[in-house]
């Protein structure tokens, strides 16, 4: 391999790419979400600056998504937090557990996404919506909610989906210093929803060393949702340097 097709490699393996190089469309992106409000000082100890901690509100979701342009079929899970950046309303995304390595990989390396394995699913239990999170063998979380109980309104629904979305970008040098480490955003767009219900909901969560989803507790649940959907991840931009903000210092 000559050193000018080295430098155009996306990801590695040279001769198996982890994951496809495309713009990844969504559809029928399935979302079981359940609102809930929690311990504020818990949130203040995870939450980084710039962001502030608008209300004590977290939102657990199960996203089943069956046909993702370039990575198939495939379920996560994940945490994120209520916040605000510069005035505005957001969310911080604390958290995915995901059961593809493709996704994984892809999420971490070109965007910013705090993907980590685990064993996430959703599925209609007579009539229940249910939602699970195992870590290896030992379940985390479980979410239940009325099947398709009160019609939500659509655009309501697809403000839930493109609500702005913070992460934490980190990549190291060889010597273990960081390299990167920012404050990037993101959202959804290009959204057609095609179902959207709220219903009774309530929500499980296990302690676990490796997947501290319990660390932010169910103190009443606030709202939940069910939504089907086709959409697009919009690319990652920064919005905070913490590395030169230290340099500054």
């Amino acid at each position: 391999m000559r050193a000018h097709d080295v430098a155009r490699l996306f990801t590695t393996p040279v001769d198996s790419p982890a994951y496809a190089p495309t713009r990844y469309r969504f559809t029928d992106r399935e979302y079981l979400t359940l609102t809930y409000r929690t311990d504020p000082g818990a949130l203040r100890r995870i939450v980084p600056e710039p962001l502030a901690v608008a209300d004590p509100l977290v939102r657990f979701e199960v996203i089943r998504m069956p046909d993702v342009t370039g990575l198939g079929d495939y379920t996560e899970a994940g945490q994120l937090i209520t916040v605000e950046h510069g005035g505005k309303r957001g969310e911080f995304n604390l958290a995915m557990y995901v059961d593809s390595v493709p996704a994984i990989s892809s999420g971490r390396e070109l965007s910013a996404y705090p993907k980590k394995f685990g064993s996430p699913s959703l599925y209609v239990d007579s009539d229940t919506l249910v939602g699970t999170l195992d870590y290896g063998s030992l379940r985390v979380a479980t979410a239940t909610m009325g099947y398709k109980h009160h019609p939500m309104d659509p655009d309501e629904a697809r403000a839930e989906l493109c609500t702005p979305m913070f992460m934490v970008k980190t990549a190291l040098h060889y010597d273990g210093t960081p390299r990167v480490c920012e404050l990037v955003r993101t959202r959804i767009e290009d959204v057609t929803v095609k179902s959207a219900f709220h219903g009774p909901a309530a929500l499980q969560l296990f302690a676990h060393a490796l997947a501290p989803m319990a660390d932010l507790p169910v103190l009443e649940v606030v709202g939940a949702s069910h939504i089907v959907a086709d959409l697009t991840l919009s690319p990652a931009e920064p919005v905070h340097d913490y590395l030169a903000k230290a340099e500054r210092a």
